[in-house]
Protein backbone atom coordinates (compact mmCIF):
# COMPACT_ATOMS: atom_id res chain seq x y z
CA UNK A 1 0.00 0.00 0.00
CA UNK A 2 1.57 3.36 -1.04
CA UNK A 3 2.12 6.21 1.40
CA UNK A 4 -0.27 9.07 0.61
CA UNK A 5 1.40 12.50 0.86
CA UNK A 6 -1.81 14.42 0.04
CA UNK A 7 -3.03 15.92 3.32
CA UNK A 8 -6.27 17.32 1.95
CA UNK A 9 -7.80 20.81 2.18
CA UNK A 10 -8.59 20.73 5.92
CA UNK A 11 -5.01 19.97 6.95
CA UNK A 12 -3.59 22.31 4.30
CA UNK A 13 -5.73 25.16 5.64
CA UNK A 14 -4.78 24.44 9.25
CA UNK A 15 -1.12 24.30 8.25
CA UNK A 16 -1.34 27.66 6.49
CA UNK A 17 -3.10 29.32 9.41
CA UNK A 18 -0.59 27.85 11.88
CA UNK A 19 2.31 29.21 9.84
CA UNK A 20 0.77 32.69 9.79
CA UNK A 21 -0.02 32.58 13.51
CA UNK A 22 3.51 31.51 14.45
CA UNK A 23 5.10 34.30 12.45
CA UNK A 24 2.79 37.09 13.56
CA UNK A 25 1.92 36.16 17.16
CA UNK A 26 4.43 33.64 18.53
CA UNK A 27 7.77 34.76 17.11
CA UNK A 28 7.57 38.25 18.65
CA UNK A 29 7.17 36.59 22.08
CA UNK A 30 10.06 34.25 21.33
CA UNK A 31 12.26 37.20 20.38
CA UNK A 32 11.15 39.13 23.46
CA UNK A 33 12.22 36.36 25.84
CA UNK A 34 15.16 35.02 23.85
CA UNK A 35 13.59 31.59 23.43
CA UNK A 36 13.74 30.89 27.19
CA UNK A 37 10.28 29.84 28.39
CA UNK A 38 10.84 30.57 32.06
CA UNK A 39 11.35 34.26 31.30
CA UNK A 40 7.81 34.53 29.98
CA UNK A 41 6.18 32.66 32.83
CA UNK A 42 2.64 31.36 32.96
CA UNK A 43 1.26 34.67 31.73
CA UNK A 44 3.00 34.13 28.40
CA UNK A 45 1.73 30.55 28.13
CA UNK A 46 -1.85 31.63 28.86
CA UNK A 47 -1.60 34.54 26.42
CA UNK A 48 -0.27 32.42 23.56
CA UNK A 49 -2.70 29.55 24.12
CA UNK A 50 -5.70 31.87 24.22
CA UNK A 51 -4.50 33.47 20.99
CA UNK A 52 -4.24 30.02 19.40
CA UNK A 53 -7.78 29.21 20.53
CA UNK A 54 -9.02 32.48 19.08
CA UNK A 55 -7.26 31.63 15.81
CA UNK A 56 -8.93 28.20 15.72
CA UNK A 57 -5.67 26.24 15.63
CA UNK A 58 -5.40 25.05 19.24
CA UNK A 59 -4.85 21.35 20.06
CA UNK A 60 -4.81 19.97 16.49
CA UNK A 61 -4.00 16.47 17.76
CA UNK A 62 -6.78 15.76 20.27
CA UNK A 63 -10.33 14.63 19.40
CA UNK A 64 -13.09 17.19 18.93
CA UNK A 65 -14.61 15.82 22.15
CA UNK A 66 -11.83 17.63 24.01
CA UNK A 67 -11.77 20.74 21.86
CA UNK A 68 -9.21 19.67 19.26
CA UNK A 69 -9.09 18.92 15.54
CA UNK A 70 -8.52 15.14 15.78
CA UNK A 71 -5.72 14.94 13.21
CA UNK A 72 -4.07 11.59 12.57
CA UNK A 73 -0.28 11.31 12.60
CA UNK A 74 0.08 12.22 8.92
CA UNK A 75 -2.14 15.24 9.39
CA UNK A 76 -0.13 16.37 12.39
CA UNK A 77 3.18 16.33 10.53
CA UNK A 78 2.87 19.59 8.54
CA UNK A 79 0.98 21.40 11.30
CA UNK A 80 3.49 20.45 14.00
CA UNK A 81 6.35 21.39 11.68
CA UNK A 82 4.89 24.87 11.18
CA UNK A 83 4.31 25.22 14.92
CA UNK A 84 7.92 24.17 15.50
CA UNK A 85 9.17 27.05 13.34
CA UNK A 86 9.30 28.90 16.68
CA UNK A 87 10.54 27.45 19.98
CA UNK A 88 7.30 28.69 21.58
CA UNK A 89 4.98 27.51 18.79
CA UNK A 90 4.31 24.04 20.24
CA UNK A 91 3.54 25.59 23.63
CA UNK A 92 1.04 27.96 22.03
CA UNK A 93 -0.81 25.14 20.23
CA UNK A 94 -0.60 22.83 23.30
CA UNK A 95 1.43 20.27 21.36
CA UNK A 96 4.66 20.58 23.35
CA UNK A 97 6.34 17.72 25.17
CA UNK A 98 5.60 16.11 27.55
CA UNK A 99 1.92 17.07 27.47
CA UNK A 100 1.34 16.06 23.85
CA UNK A 101 2.62 12.53 24.46
CA UNK A 102 0.67 12.25 27.71
CA UNK A 103 -2.54 13.24 25.93
CA UNK A 104 -2.06 10.43 23.45
CA UNK A 105 -1.33 7.94 26.24
CA UNK A 106 -4.39 8.96 28.27
CA UNK A 107 -6.65 8.85 25.23
CA UNK A 108 -5.65 5.24 24.54
CA UNK A 109 -5.36 3.81 28.06
CA UNK A 110 -7.23 5.90 30.65
CA UNK A 111 -10.67 5.05 32.01
CA UNK A 112 -13.59 7.35 31.28
CA UNK A 113 -13.26 8.89 34.73
CA UNK A 114 -9.52 9.40 34.35
CA UNK A 115 -10.04 11.06 30.99
CA UNK A 116 -12.39 13.61 32.50
CA UNK A 117 -10.10 14.27 35.46
CA UNK A 118 -6.74 14.27 33.68
CA UNK A 119 -7.08 14.34 29.89
CA UNK A 120 -9.71 17.05 29.50
CA UNK A 121 -7.91 19.78 31.51
CA UNK A 122 -4.64 18.83 29.81
CA UNK A 123 -6.19 19.04 26.34
CA UNK A 124 -7.79 22.42 27.04
CA UNK A 125 -4.60 23.91 28.47
CA UNK A 126 -6.07 24.32 31.95
CA UNK A 127 -3.37 22.05 33.34
CA UNK A 128 0.12 20.75 32.50
CA UNK A 129 1.61 17.34 33.24
CA UNK A 130 4.86 15.41 33.36
CA UNK A 131 5.97 11.84 32.70
CA UNK A 132 8.17 10.45 35.48
CA UNK A 133 10.14 7.47 34.25
CA UNK A 134 13.83 8.44 34.00
CA UNK A 135 15.96 7.86 37.11
CA UNK A 136 19.52 8.66 38.18
CA UNK A 137 22.05 5.91 37.41
CA UNK A 138 21.88 2.99 37.87
CA UNK A 139 18.13 3.38 37.41
CA UNK A 140 15.96 3.60 34.31
CA UNK A 141 17.31 5.67 31.44
CA UNK A 142 18.16 4.39 27.98
CA UNK A 143 17.33 0.97 29.44
CA UNK A 144 13.88 1.34 31.02
CA UNK A 145 14.03 -2.17 32.48
CA UNK A 146 16.56 -0.82 35.01
CA UNK A 147 13.58 0.80 36.76
CA UNK A 148 14.16 0.96 40.54
CA UNK A 149 11.24 3.06 41.80
CA UNK A 150 8.91 0.75 43.73
CA UNK A 151 5.17 0.74 44.32
CA UNK A 152 3.81 -1.54 47.03
CA UNK A 153 0.13 -2.29 47.41
CA UNK A 154 -1.61 -1.89 50.74
CA UNK A 155 -5.21 -1.72 51.96
CA UNK A 156 -5.63 1.95 51.08
CA UNK A 157 -3.94 1.93 47.69
CA UNK A 158 -0.27 2.04 46.71
CA UNK A 159 2.90 3.46 48.27
CA UNK A 160 5.49 4.76 45.78
CA UNK A 161 9.16 5.22 46.72
CA UNK A 162 11.96 6.25 44.40
CA UNK A 163 13.93 9.09 42.87
CA UNK A 164 13.34 10.41 39.35
CA UNK A 165 15.38 12.88 37.41
CA UNK A 166 15.22 14.81 34.16
CA UNK A 167 11.45 14.93 34.51
CA UNK A 168 10.49 17.49 31.88
CA UNK A 169 7.82 20.03 32.76
CA UNK A 170 7.57 18.87 36.39
CA UNK A 171 7.61 22.35 37.91
CA UNK A 172 4.02 23.56 37.87
CA UNK A 173 2.56 20.33 36.49
CA UNK A 174 -0.89 19.44 37.77
CA UNK A 175 0.03 15.77 37.95
CA UNK A 176 2.68 13.22 37.08
CA UNK A 177 2.37 9.91 35.29
CA UNK A 178 4.85 7.93 37.38
CA UNK A 179 6.36 4.63 36.29
CA UNK A 180 7.11 2.34 39.23
CA UNK A 181 8.06 -1.30 39.59
CA UNK A 182 5.28 -3.44 41.06
CA UNK A 183 6.94 -6.81 40.51
CA UNK A 184 10.29 -8.26 39.49
CA UNK A 185 13.73 -6.78 39.91
CA UNK A 186 15.69 -4.07 38.06
CA UNK A 187 16.90 -5.44 34.76
CA UNK A 188 13.91 -7.73 34.30
CA UNK A 189 11.41 -7.05 31.54
CA UNK A 190 7.88 -6.40 32.70
CA UNK A 191 6.68 -5.63 36.19
CA UNK A 192 6.14 -1.86 35.79
CA UNK A 193 2.93 0.06 36.43
CA UNK A 194 1.87 3.62 35.62
CA UNK A 195 0.35 5.77 38.35
CA UNK A 196 -1.41 9.13 38.19
CA UNK A 197 -0.03 11.28 41.03
CA UNK A 198 -1.64 14.64 41.70
CA UNK A 199 0.46 17.72 42.39
CA UNK A 200 0.33 18.57 46.06
CA UNK A 201 0.69 14.94 47.12
CA UNK A 202 2.98 15.27 50.19
CA UNK A 203 4.92 12.20 49.08
CA UNK A 204 6.00 13.80 45.76
CA UNK A 205 8.55 16.61 46.00
CA UNK A 206 10.56 18.54 43.41
CA UNK A 207 14.15 18.40 44.65
CA UNK A 208 15.72 20.78 42.16
CA UNK A 209 15.81 22.14 38.63
CA UNK A 210 18.60 20.54 36.63
CA UNK A 211 20.67 23.06 34.71
CA UNK A 212 20.69 22.03 31.03
CA UNK A 213 21.70 23.24 27.58
CA UNK A 214 18.08 23.72 26.55
CA UNK A 215 15.79 26.26 28.20
CA UNK A 216 12.79 26.52 25.91
CA UNK A 217 10.77 23.73 27.53
CA UNK A 218 8.15 25.05 29.91
CA UNK A 219 8.57 23.76 33.46
CA UNK A 220 12.23 22.81 33.01
CA UNK A 221 13.84 19.44 33.75
CA UNK A 222 13.56 18.45 37.40
CA UNK A 223 14.72 15.90 39.93
CA UNK A 224 11.65 14.52 41.73
CA UNK A 225 11.49 12.44 44.90
CA UNK A 226 8.71 9.99 45.67
CA UNK A 227 8.97 9.29 49.39
CA UNK A 228 6.11 7.33 50.93
CA UNK A 229 3.87 8.71 48.19
CA UNK A 230 0.40 7.27 48.79
CA UNK A 231 -2.11 7.03 45.94
CA UNK A 232 -5.50 5.35 45.69
CA UNK A 233 -6.17 2.17 43.73
CA UNK A 234 -7.94 4.37 41.15
CA UNK A 235 -4.61 6.07 40.43
CA UNK A 236 -3.41 3.06 38.43
CA UNK A 237 -3.31 3.95 34.73
CA UNK A 238 -4.20 0.85 32.73
CA UNK A 239 -3.40 -2.53 34.23
CA UNK A 240 -0.88 -3.42 36.91
CA UNK A 241 2.46 -4.71 35.55
CA UNK A 242 1.67 -3.49 32.00
CA UNK A 243 3.55 -0.18 32.25
CA UNK A 244 6.36 -1.06 29.84
CA UNK A 245 3.81 -2.06 27.22
CA UNK A 246 1.95 1.22 27.68
CA UNK A 247 5.18 3.17 27.41
CA UNK A 248 5.49 1.94 23.83
CA UNK A 249 2.02 3.34 23.10
CA UNK A 250 3.40 6.74 24.06
CA UNK A 251 7.02 6.61 22.91
CA UNK A 252 6.63 5.78 19.21
CA UNK A 253 4.25 8.64 18.39
CA UNK A 254 6.03 11.00 20.80
CA UNK A 255 9.39 10.40 19.12
CA UNK A 256 7.81 11.15 15.77
CA UNK A 257 6.09 14.33 16.88
CA UNK A 258 9.40 15.49 18.41
CA UNK A 259 10.87 15.10 14.92
CA UNK A 260 8.07 17.16 13.38
CA UNK A 261 8.57 20.04 15.80
CA UNK A 262 12.37 20.15 15.54
CA UNK A 263 12.15 20.01 11.75
CA UNK A 264 10.41 23.37 11.99
CA UNK A 265 13.42 24.85 13.79
CA UNK A 266 15.74 23.37 11.14
CA UNK A 267 13.72 25.17 8.45
CA UNK A 268 13.86 28.39 10.46
CA UNK A 269 17.65 28.12 10.75
CA UNK A 270 17.96 27.47 7.02
CA UNK A 271 15.79 30.48 6.23
CA UNK A 272 17.96 32.72 8.41
CA UNK A 273 21.12 31.40 6.76
CA UNK A 274 19.81 31.77 3.20
CA UNK A 275 18.66 35.33 3.87
CA UNK A 276 22.10 36.17 5.23
CA UNK A 277 23.93 34.48 2.36
CA UNK A 278 21.79 36.28 -0.22
CA UNK A 279 22.63 39.72 1.21
CA UNK A 280 26.14 39.39 2.61
CA UNK A 281 28.89 40.52 0.21
CA UNK A 282 32.52 39.51 0.63
CA UNK A 283 35.48 38.67 -1.61
CA UNK A 284 33.81 40.55 -4.42
CA UNK A 285 30.54 38.58 -4.54
CA UNK A 286 27.52 37.55 -2.51
CA UNK A 287 28.11 34.77 0.02
CA UNK A 288 25.40 32.72 -1.71
CA UNK A 289 27.51 32.68 -4.89
CA UNK A 290 30.46 30.98 -3.20
CA UNK A 291 30.68 27.22 -3.70
CA UNK A 292 31.25 26.26 -0.07
CA UNK A 293 28.24 28.24 1.10
CA UNK A 294 26.14 26.73 -1.69
CA UNK A 295 27.17 23.24 -0.60
CA UNK A 296 26.04 23.90 2.97
CA UNK A 297 22.72 25.35 1.79
CA UNK A 298 22.17 22.34 -0.46
CA UNK A 299 23.08 19.86 2.28
CA UNK A 300 20.59 21.60 4.59
CA UNK A 301 17.83 21.16 2.02
CA UNK A 302 18.72 17.49 1.60
CA UNK A 303 18.65 16.87 5.36
CA UNK A 304 15.31 18.65 5.73
CA UNK A 305 13.72 16.76 2.83
CA UNK A 306 15.06 13.38 3.96
CA UNK A 307 13.85 13.97 7.52
CA UNK A 308 10.39 14.90 6.31
CA UNK A 309 10.19 11.74 4.21
CA UNK A 310 11.21 9.49 7.10
CA UNK A 311 8.73 11.22 9.39
CA UNK A 312 5.91 10.64 6.92
CA UNK A 313 6.83 6.97 6.56
CA UNK A 314 6.67 6.54 10.33
CA UNK A 315 3.39 8.46 10.53
CA UNK A 316 1.82 6.30 7.84
CA UNK A 317 2.78 3.09 9.66
CA UNK A 318 1.41 4.39 12.96
CA UNK A 319 -1.83 5.45 11.27
CA UNK A 320 -2.12 1.94 9.81
CA UNK A 321 -2.05 0.52 13.32
CA UNK A 322 1.42 -0.95 12.95
CA UNK A 323 3.93 -0.80 15.78
CA UNK A 324 6.21 1.56 13.86
CA UNK A 325 9.11 0.56 16.11
CA UNK A 326 11.64 0.41 13.30
CA UNK A 327 10.40 3.37 11.28
CA UNK A 328 10.08 5.67 14.32
CA UNK A 329 13.57 4.69 15.51
CA UNK A 330 15.01 5.42 12.06
CA UNK A 331 13.16 8.73 11.79
CA UNK A 332 14.18 9.81 15.27
CA UNK A 333 17.85 8.93 14.84
CA UNK A 334 18.22 10.55 11.43
CA UNK A 335 16.15 13.64 12.18
CA UNK A 336 17.84 14.38 15.51
CA UNK A 337 21.24 14.34 13.81
CA UNK A 338 20.05 16.09 10.64
CA UNK A 339 18.45 18.95 12.57
CA UNK A 340 21.72 19.47 14.43
CA UNK A 341 23.63 19.53 11.14
CA UNK A 342 21.24 22.06 9.62
CA UNK A 343 21.40 24.44 12.57
CA UNK A 344 25.18 24.05 12.84
CA UNK A 345 25.71 24.77 9.12
CA UNK A 346 23.33 27.72 9.28
CA UNK A 347 25.26 29.21 12.16
CA UNK A 348 28.51 28.70 10.23
CA UNK A 349 27.10 30.48 7.18
CA UNK A 350 26.09 33.44 9.34
CA UNK A 351 29.52 33.65 10.98
CA UNK A 352 29.78 36.13 13.84
CA UNK A 353 26.10 37.04 13.42
CA UNK A 354 25.17 33.41 14.05
CA UNK A 355 27.16 33.30 17.27
CA UNK A 356 25.73 36.59 18.48
CA UNK A 357 22.45 37.11 20.23
CA UNK A 358 21.14 39.26 17.38
CA UNK A 359 19.60 36.14 15.85
CA UNK A 360 18.47 33.04 17.71
CA UNK A 361 20.73 30.52 15.95
CA UNK A 362 22.95 30.00 18.99
CA UNK A 363 19.83 29.37 21.10
CA UNK A 364 18.57 26.91 18.48
CA UNK A 365 21.91 25.09 18.58
CA UNK A 366 21.65 24.64 22.35
CA UNK A 367 18.04 23.54 22.09
CA UNK A 368 18.46 20.89 19.38
CA UNK A 369 21.60 19.22 20.72
CA UNK A 370 19.84 17.33 23.55
CA UNK A 371 17.37 15.80 21.05
CA UNK A 372 20.09 13.28 20.15
CA UNK A 373 19.72 12.00 23.73
CA UNK A 374 16.06 12.62 24.59
CA UNK A 375 13.61 9.81 23.75
CA UNK A 376 16.51 7.40 23.42
CA UNK A 377 20.05 8.32 22.36
CA UNK A 378 21.09 7.69 18.78
CA UNK A 379 23.35 4.84 19.88
CA UNK A 380 20.47 2.97 21.56
CA UNK A 381 18.26 3.39 18.52
CA UNK A 382 21.02 2.17 16.19
CA UNK A 383 21.50 -0.89 18.38
CA UNK A 384 17.75 -1.63 18.25
CA UNK A 385 17.54 -0.96 14.50
CA UNK A 386 20.40 -3.36 13.80
CA UNK A 387 18.94 -6.07 16.04
CA UNK A 388 15.64 -5.94 14.16
CA UNK A 389 17.43 -6.17 10.81
CA UNK A 390 19.49 -9.18 11.91
CA UNK A 391 16.42 -10.83 13.45
CA UNK A 392 14.48 -10.34 10.21
CA UNK A 393 17.33 -11.91 8.26
CA UNK A 394 17.49 -14.83 10.68
CA UNK A 395 13.71 -15.39 10.60
CA UNK A 396 13.68 -15.40 6.78
CA UNK A 397 16.14 -18.28 6.53
CA UNK A 398 14.45 -21.59 5.67
CA UNK A 399 16.67 -23.42 8.18
CA UNK A 400 15.97 -20.99 11.04
CA UNK A 401 15.02 -22.82 14.23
Amino acid sequence: MPVDFDHGPVVDDLTRRTAEFVRTVVMPEEERFGGVAARGGDAMRARLQQAAKDAGIFAPHVPALYGGHGLDMRGRAPVFEEAGYSLFGPLALNIAAPDEGNMHLLEVIATAGQKERYLRPLATGAMRSCFAMTEPAPGAGSDPTALTTRAVKDAGGWRIDGRKWFISGADGAGYAICMARTSGEPGQRGGATMFLVDAGNPGMKIVRHIETLDESLYGGHCEVLFDGCMVAHEAVLGEVDKGFDYAQVRLGPARTTHCMRWLGIARRAQDIAVARAADRRLFGSRLAELGMAQAMIADNEIDIAASRGLIMQACWELDQGRSGAQSTAIAKTFTAEAVWRVVDRSLQICGSLGISGDVLLSRFLREVRPFRIYDGPSETHRWAIARRVVRRHHDSRPDAP
